[in-house]
């Protein structure tokens, strides 16, 4: 296996796995964005989710004031950001960074690369399943699969979580409010299945995920499974034994593939595999 390529373009801090069999002519792309919990950076979740079996570049994005741009080598901006707004400071200003920031990386990515970004996949894992979904909502960048692990599908249930770490209510308001309706991915399944071409969508979710993570994930599945002109387009994989996390804390530097993400990791391969081919 050829070793990861580490960088920045346009700013946005990445690891790049290249296709590892030959591909004749360009080879599709996956990009993929992290968890904020373990693995919390472009690098680890590379090294926990590689996705080798897939015949295309595997590029992994970092989030925001993640990895490469933690504050001061830790996670701590993060803490405080969920502490001081939970979801004005932490969940929606990531996520939509994340999300602007994407074409721009992914065009000087190709530039570099020379990948087929008409045959693009997207994955997310937690809150990068969330920028995953706004990408699939916003419709601007033609994607032609999609895999989400233990996915944020709701901004309003990662509030709640945060609520539970910190024990101490949110305070809501109008603009937070606004924000949530924009980060509920069940409100805007519609937006996602009225894209030209209806994205094959693989949901992947542990049985010892966050419980109303696992709800909000059935409730997207079941939306979109009504929306398809092929139900069978959108999938749900219910992983026995997996929490939330998919490596080890730290989970900020590559560690060995766990042997639970591995099982991930081959439901994603299967499945990006028979929608990029």
């Amino acid at each position: 296996m050829e070793e990861p390529v580490t960088g920045t373009a346009a700013r946005v801090p990445f690891t790049v796995l290249p296709p590892s069999a030959e591909v004749s002519g360009p080879a599709p792309v996956v990009v993929a964005w992290h968890m904020i919990d373990a693995p919390r950076s472009d690098a680890a979740f590379a090294a926990a989710l590689p996705l080798a079996g897939v015949p295309a570049w595997r590029v992994y994005l970092g989030m925001p004031l993640c990895g490469a741009r933690m504050v001061d080598g830790t996670m701590d901006a993060i803490v405080e950001r969920a502490r001081r707004d939970a979801m004005l400071a932490y969940i929606d200003p990531i996520t939509a960074q994340a999300a602007l920031e994407f074409p721009a990386a992914l065009a000087e990515l190709r530039e570099r690369f020379g990948f087929d970004t008409s045959r693009l996949a997207v994955v997310g894992g937690s809150l990068g399943g969330a920028v995953a979904l706004t990408i699939l909502a916003t419709r601007e960048i033609p994607v032609r699969a999609a895999a989400l692990v233990n996915p944020a599908v709701r901004g309003r249930s990662v509030v709640g979580l945060v609520e539970t770490m910190l024990e101490q209510p949110y305070q809501w308001n109008d603009e937070a409010n606004q924000a949530a309706d924009r980060l509920d991915f069940v409100a805007r399944s519609g937006e996602i299945s009225a894209r030209e071409t209806q994205v094959p969508l693989l949901a992947v979710s542990g049985e010892e995920d966050f419980p109303a993570f696992r709800a909000d994930t059935d409730e997207l599945v079941e939306a979109l499974r009504g929306q398809y002109a092929e139900p069978d387009d959108v999938h749900l994989t219910r992983v026995p034994g997996l929490a939330h996390p998919l490596a080890e804390d730290p989970g900020i530097d590559p560690a060995p593939q766990l042997p639970i993400a591995k099982v991930v990791d081959d439901a994603v391969t299967e499945w990006l595999v028979r929608h990029l081919s």
